[in-house]
């Protein structure tokens, strides 16, 4: 099997100045892609602001022999974003890949997380995630061609301590790209999720000493299969941890019919509610959506059926 390139791809990659955008627009760059770097440079918390960790990137790539410019716009905006995909257009003529993974923290307990601290972290990792992705969609889907690539983490999938805002924001970008997905997938546009884990900048103040080896490089191959046009999937979530990779999935029991309900029958049946040794998964694309409604109509249909039968 011969090298995946990305020979005459353009990507966009945010957050790409440090720690796993940097992994990534270096491993894009590497196989061909031209890269658009873009981070603020802010601090962890996500403020104030400084070009040099995208330029430094970019001085990689371009020393290495690849093609990247830096950006410096944020994704908490709009016009951010606007600017973020025009980088991309003005420079290089196209967009074939985004690969939003700008991100910052503030924690903050559920009963005192303060709400400008709440909207700080959900303006960069969700907002920023639609604000990019609102401005790169259109431009794919004209172009019959798109790969994205959306960031949730382990925090957005079975939530933590003291993360409220980041645990919202990060369930939300699976919606995000649930919706790309579907709405993609007549266009040549996919859209997946990655859920990363890496000792970075953003572990600062976790105690690491006894984790087996978390670098980014364990979490880039993962994010340049779902970027490359061979990428054969689409609405899907994947987990890379510590070499681990993994997909990770929306599961529903069976369920239990009934022609009517009382609070007692929820009660009475909840061993079979919850009951999950053969779950069900209905994916996004094509249609999981009304995939789900239509399980549950046939289960009434034929549960019915049986009485009247």
């Amino acid at each position: 099997m011969g090298d995946l390139r990305f020979d005459g791809r353009v990507a966009v990659v945010t957050g790409g100045g440090r720690g796993l955008g940097r992994a990534y627009a270096l491993l894009l760059a590497s196989r061909g892609a031209k890269v658009v770097v873009n981070d603020l440079g802010g601090s962890l918390t996500g403020e104030g602001g400084d070009g040099g960790p995208a330029h430094d990137v970019v001085r990689e790539i371009v020393a290495a022999g690849g093609q990247a410019v830096a950006n410096a716009d944020s994704v908490t905006t709009p016009e951010g974003g606007r600017a973020i995909v025009g980088a991309a257009l003005d420079a290089f003529g196209r967009l074939d890949v985004v690969v939003h993974n700008a991100g910052n923290v503030r924690r903050g307990s559920l009963r005192d997380i303060s709400y400008a601290d709440f909207e700080a972290v959900v303006d960069v990792h969700l907002r920023g995630a639609f604000h990019v992705v609102r401005e790169a969609f259109p431009v794919m889907c004209d172009a019959g061609y798109g790969r994205i690539v959306l960031t949730s983490s382990i925090g957005g999938l079975y939530g933590n301590h003291d993360v409220v805002n980041y645990a919202v924001a990060k369930a939300g970008v699976i919606g995000l790209s649930n919706v790309a997905a579907i709405e993609g997938a007549a266009h040549g546009v996919t859209s997946n999720v990655i859920v990363p884990a890496a000792v970075t900048r953003m572990a600062e103040g976790i105690d690491t000493s006894a984790y087996p080896p978390m670098g980014p490089e364990l979490v880039a191959p993962a994010v340049g299969w779902l970027a490359h046009e061979s990428c054969s999937v689409t609405g899907e979530i994947y987990i890379a941890l510590a070499g681990r990779i993994a997909r990770a999935a929306i599961a529903e029991s069976p369920g239990v019919y009934r022609p009517s309900w009382s609070v007692e029958d929820v009660e009475a049946q909840l061993d079979g509610i919850r009951d999950l040794s053969q779950p069900v998964v209905f994916p996004p694309v094509p249609d999981g959506h009304t995939d789900h409604i239509r399980y549950s109509f046939a289960m009434a249909v034929q549960q019915q059926g049986a009485v009247h039968g």
